[in-house]
């Protein structure tokens, strides 16, 4: 057992990096109101700006090559954007509800009850009181969610590293491979918006916001699972930690009362589809079983080794790359101390994509909300050309840090123990003013940024106009 207490231990002090309740919450670069608070809203907009304007710019900048391509080749754009694959299945419960079932040539039964209700919820709700299509209300919620997605990641990377760590963070998640699907009426974008808001919501201590979000998570995907696991966990280490130190459960729990409540709230929205499926097909497991006849049930990474095993060797020699790339971001991750919720988020979704029996393209779009794993690269890319402009900075403003700047190096969440911090992160005061203020992006930083996104314009087009998202 002391053994056991031990690990725990640890992983409280390297990756618990949550608000205690009663505790002073980190300070961040620029902290981010959650959406709704008023004025503080606002604010927090003005600190996300520069980040919502590079989301914005290369996913307009996708949109543009699609456009260009689609007329170059007699295609419609917009169709192929609303009106094909999933889209489809989410517009025809839009309007019809749910209760289709379509059989394909080798007799296999698809049925609508697979896919969760919030997005066609809003599709329907919007084509009631605008002119929109349920296509085109479809987009609007897709797109709109997107910028809410950026804000958010936005808002998780400042927390943990700085601004312009928040604001690279926000890129590279728009020209992630698949991130063409962001443009698309699919649920990548709702439910990344409501992922990374309910982990910022955590590291800020607060936990009924959290729940609440993950209630509509669980209404929007399946992989709402890997959100509430990382609730769950991470309140489960954090009364652990707290036990140890007191060992008087009353006062405990009493403490922690909205973490409690925001945890058990987390996983009503999943567990009310799966009921809501339950009772409709008369049996217990009955989502369990539309999933499996989608191909989506849990394998344990079987239908993973067989797909490998059956390609060429150069292809499985690749693809074995590939993975050892995605295994490498998780070490770096954890070597990175990430907050343990949002660790855990990263993971868990990463596991859950790798371990279904679905066909294997679709597993890079469903990774695509784990944006924390761009959370290293985002770290390094920030830092590039940071050197000249710190220098530039420091002929224009006061001495280097106080011994309280430095200490503030080791406490603040996500950033390694004793490393010096960038000028924009937590707890370095930003004094510097006029032309000693360090610009948002550097320029290496902007030029690899530019270059991903041309090739994410190009890919999604090629994609799009071609075979499509798996």
């Amino acid at each position: 057992m002391s053994g056991t207490g031990d690990i725990i231990g640890r992983m409280s002090d390297q990756h618990l990096r949550t608000r205690m309740p009663g505790a002073p919450a980190f300070a961040p670069a620029a902290d981010q109101a959650l959406p709704g608070r008023g004025p503080r809203t606002a604010a927090a907009l003005r600190a996300a700006a520069p980040a919502l304007a590079v989301y914005a710019a290369v996913r307009a900048l996708g949109l543009l090559v699609l456009w260009t391509a689609a007329g170059a080749s007699g295609k419609d754009p917009v169709a192929r954007l609303s009106g094909r694959w999933d889209s489809v299945w989410y517009q025809r419960i839009a309007e019809n509800g749910y209760g289709h079932t379509a059989t394909l040539p080798d007799g296999a039964l698809h049925s609508d009850l697979a896919f969760f209700p919030l997005l066609p919820a809003l599709e329907r709700g919007i084509s009631e009181v605008t002119p929109l299509t349920l296509g085109g209300a479809g987009l609007l919620v897709a797109w709109t969610a997107g910028l809410f997605a950026a804000w958010g990641i936005f808002a998780v990377g400042a927390q943990l590293h700085g601004r312009r760590t928040g604001v690279v963070l926000a890129g590279l998640w728009g020209v992630y491979p698949t991130a063409f699907v962001q443009s698309m009426a699919y649920t990548e974008t709702l439910f990344t918006a409501l992922a990374a808001w309910a982990l910022y919501a955590v590291l800020k201590g607060r936990w009924l916001v959290a729940g609440a979000l993950c209630v509509l998570a669980g209404l929007t995907r399946p992989s709402a699972a890997a959100l509430i696991a990382a609730l769950v966990i991470t309140a489960a280490v954090t009364l652990v930690r707290e036990f140890r130190a007191e060992s008087r459960p009353g006062p405990l729990l009493r403490r922690n009362a909205r973490m409690l409540a925001g945890v058990a709230l987390a996983p009503l929205g999943w567990l009310a589809y799966v009921v809501f499926v339950a009772v409709r097909e008369g049996s217990p497991f009955a989502y369990f079983e539309v999933q499996a006849q989608w191909g989506n049930n849990i394998d344990g990474g079987r239908a993973l080794a067989a797909f490998i095993a059956g390609l060429p060797l150069p292809a499985a020699l690749g693809l074995c790359a590939a993975l050892g790339l995605l295994g490498w971001l998780v070490v770096l991750c954890v070597r990175q101390r990430q907050p343990l919720p949002v660790l855990v988020y990263a993971v868990a979704i990463v596991v859950v994509s790798l371990i279904g029996a679905g066909y294997f393209g679709s597993r890079p779009r469903l990774m695509m909300p784990a944006f924390p794993l761009l959370l290293p690269p985002a770290v390094a890319l920030a830092g590039l050309g940071r050197g000249r402009a710190a220098l530039d900075g420091a002929r224009a403003k006061a001495p280097g840090p106080t011994p309280g700047e430095e200490q503030a190096a080791v406490t603040v969440a996500g950033a390694d123990r004793g490393a010096p911090l960038p000028p924009d992160a937590p707890g370095r005061p930003t004094a510097p003013t006029g032309s000693a203020r360090p610009a948002v992006l550097t320029a290496p930083a902007t030029l690899v940024l530019a270059v991903l996104a041309c090739a994410s314009a190009a890919f999604g087009a090629w994609t799009l106009l071609g075979a499509g998202p798996p």
